[in-house]
């Protein structure tokens, strides 16, 4: 592992502010935990959008079945700072096709909730094998997910609609596109749908070939799931990969134990 491609690409990645998760992701590498990928489809359940639309959940209710520290044996949860907080007015994708692909990265809702709650989570620091050598030692403290959890609840069957926007960009934004974030721009090189991870009545899940300062490219996991009118996305960005390129699981503890806190 190259680790001044770790640090350049991390920065890099930091400057664009393509990601709220990544600004935060530049400040501290000791938090916790990823890992295997979910066994369920990205497609998610389309027989469960055809269901009545669910009552949405008010600002409080939200924000009580956002993800707590209490809930995550692995890492430390934070709740998302203002400046860590892209407004949905500063993300603009070029071309409007790809933009609910760009909100779901960034960790902007799509259309109009009721309410939004966004948090942070950081994976735990992994302790290296007494045998490796000093680089690889520092490389493993690279090795650190970072995640950004939003939730958003709808009236009138906005949720649904969201993961059918989500759903459809995806299909048709495969070859990448660009957007800006509160005013950097940023790149897409292609986007591959993954297998979603379970416990949601829809999910659609991605990985995202990130373009960095230096023409590198890098992962970064995208899934966007729905519980009754509550849409939760969460994008994970591993610093580690961020300087190899390699890719990585994305962790799915985080994501069983948000939507099991939305019933």
């Amino acid at each position: 592992m190259r680790l001044t491609a770790v640090r350049r690409t991390a920065l890099a990645a930091c400057a664009a502010a393509a990601l709220a998760l990544v600004a935060t992701a530049c400040g501290s590498s000791d938090d916790g935990g990823g890992e295997a990928a979910g066994d369920g489809k990205g497609k998610g359940d389309k027989a469960a959008s055809a269901a009545p639309a669910a009552e949405a959940l008010t600002a409080g209710e939200l924000e009580k079945a956002a993800l707590a520290q209490a809930d995550v044996e692995n890492g430390k949860v934070t709740e998302v700072s203002a400046a860590d907080d892209v407004a949905k007015d500063k993300v603009k994708a070029d071309g409007g096709t790809c933009e609910p692909l760009t909100f779901a990265e960034v960790g902007v809702p799509l259309g109009e909730p009721v309410a939004t709650v966004k948090r942070s989570w950081t994976e735990g620091p992994k302790k290296p094998s007494g045998d490796r050598t000093t680089e690889e030692a520092i490389g493993a403290a690279f090795d650190l997910d970072k995640a950004l959890i939003t939730l958003a609840s709808y009236d009138d069957g906005g949720a649904e609609k969201a993961v059918e926007e989500v759903r459809t960009a995806l299909g048709e934004c495969a070859g990448g596109f660009s957007f800006t974030a509160a005013g950097e721009p940023a790149e897409i090189a292609k986007v591959a749908e993954d297998k979603a991870p379970g416990g949601a009545d829809e999910a659609v899940a991605m990985t995202m070939t990130m373009v960095g300062e230096d023409g590198d490219e890098f992962p970064v996991k995208v899934v966007v799931t729905r519980k009754g009118a509550t849409v939760a996305s969460f994008t994970v960005l591993n610093l580690a990969a961020a300087g190899t390129g390699e890719d990585f699981a994305f962790p799915t503890e985080i994501s069983d134990a948000q939507l099991a806190k939305l019933g």
